[in-house]
């Protein structure tokens, strides 16, 4: 699974990374988070969790031009993909994720599959991984915290999807009308990177970014070759600070590595030894 991430590059920086035509980072966009966002959205976020809302590149035709021909933007959208069938937004907590196996069959995701699929930018994710000898306070497994990066430092790109829901109840000029929100997609956790957790997020090289995002190429069959896109080797993962297990903490000291003698029970993902038992 992907639950938390890191995304801290400036609007600025990921027009230039990502070949974006239209940054809309500074539209009004509605929120479902009962407090201000903290960051602020489009701001280095060190902790980006479901609900809040990131920056996401997209390629869509300008609005009212049926035969416009798709650009590609920068938007902030909301961490969990609410269908635009959906009769209550809640139904986006519990869809912040689409396996890659199974989305072509899932009607929640299907036709974001085919016509709204999107990349996620970030720094690298995290993962916790579950302690086969130590326990928690509680008696439990203790879970150490890991961030998974790209190793050559290039941009990483999510796959993602993304769907935009009108609240009916309000008019459809009121900025607050439209929500629009996505969902990473994750697939089987590469050799080395299961020894941290079984999923991982699907990460996109830039030459396959193109037909990613193109909204016109919507066989099922050629998204699926995307979907199954594997490539070894290219992430470096290394243990962090529980303190990233609250959502509430950010900043750039949530990467910084933890030493060796800070770690109790946890398994190298690069050798498999078992580290302070």
């Amino acid at each position: 699974m992907c639950g938390r991430y890191a995304s801290s590059s400036r609007p600025e920086d990921l027009v230039e990374e990502y070949d974006v035509a239209e940054d809309r980072t500074r539209e009004p966009t509605r929120s479902i988070l009962a407090a201000p966002q903290n960051p602020p959205a489009g701001e280095p976020d060190f902790n980006v969790a479901p609900t809040k809302a990131a920056p996401v590149v997209l390629a869509r035709a300008p609005r009212g031009d049926a035969g416009g021909q798709p650009t590609r933007q920068l938007r902030l959208l909301t961490w969990g993909l609410v269908p635009s069938w959906a009769q209550d937004i809640k139904v986006g907590l519990r869809m912040t994720n689409a396996r890659a196996e199974s989305v072509l069959g899932k009607s929640s995701f299907v036709r974001a599959a085919a016509f709204r699929r999107c990349l996620v930018p970030a720094d690298g994710w995290y993962e916790w991984q579950v302690s086969p000898t130590a326990l928690d306070a509680r008696g439990k497994p203790r879970k150490q915290p890991f961030f998974i990066h790209r190793s050559d430092g290039a941009p990483l790109a999510m796959a993602g999807l993304y769907e935009f829901w009108r609240d009916k109840s309000l008019a459809e000029d009121d900025p607050d009308a439209w929500l629009a929100t996505y969902a990473v997609i994750t697939t089987a956790a590469e050799p080395g990177l299961d020894r941290i957790h079984d999923r991982q997020p699907l990460v996109l090289e830039r030459q396959d970014w193109d037909d990613w995002l193109d909204p016109a190429k919507n066989d099922l069959a050629e998204v699926k070759n995307h979907l199954e896109f594997s490539g070894q080797g290219r992430f470096d993962a290394y243990p962090v600070a529980s303190t990233v297990n609250s959502s509430r903490n950010n900043g750039a000291h949530l990467l910084a590595p933890l030493g060796r003698s800070d770690l109790v029970g946890v398994v190298d993902p690069t050798t498999g030894e078992i580290i302070g038992r």
